[in-house]
């Protein structure tokens, strides 16, 4: 295994550990929840092969249902933008197939990543609680728990990437 293997298995398994015993406690005014794990589709490298990033995201969201108790919904919401990664990458970076082996996005603008993470964070988070009410009743509850557990976990991704970085 390459070093850069090794760090993608100690961030996979973090962010389960992270997000199983620490974020999944917290819940702010009885409805907000971070929902950091999705970092790791963020960093995962780009590859042609969809195959490999489909099967991660797929396991990394039945692990943090198992840990939830949630019947499927993470991983379905995860494998979404896992699979939906590559259109936004297209649309939001310009880049194409013969760009995935050269990127980083921390070569990209702020605007870009900022972008790219906001888009991909509301659509897991708009996925994750429609699939978890399952009712137009809850249409409004649904739309605000998106909003608000998003920017919450977004204020939490930046501030933790940004305390990360190496400089």
């Amino acid at each position: 295994m390459s070093r850069n293997s090794f760090y993608l298995l100690f961030v996979f398994i973090g962010l389960i550990l992270l997000q199983a015993l620490v974020l999944n406690n917290i819940l702010l005014f009885d409805r907000i929840n971070p929902y950091i794990y999705i970092a790791f589709i963020f960093i995962y490298p780009f590859k042609k092969n969809r195959f490999s990033i489909l099967s991660i995201a797929f396991l990394l969201g039945l692990c943090i249902d198992m840990f939830s108790d949630s019947g499927g919904v993470h991983a379905f919401a995860t494998t979404f933008i896992a699979y939906s990664r590559p259109y936004f990458f297209r649309t939001i970076f310009q880049k194409t197939e013969l760009d995935y082996e050269f990127f980083s996005l921390k070569q990209e603008s702020f605007g870009k990543v900022f972008n790219f993470i906001v888009i991909l964070t509301f659509l897991h988070h708009f996925l994750l609680f429609s699939l978890l009410n399952f009712s137009f009743h809850n249409f409004f509850y649904v739309i605000s728990n998106t909003i608000l557990s998003g920017i919450f976990t977004l204020f939490i991704y930046f501030l933790g990437s940004f305390i990360l970085s190496r400089k």
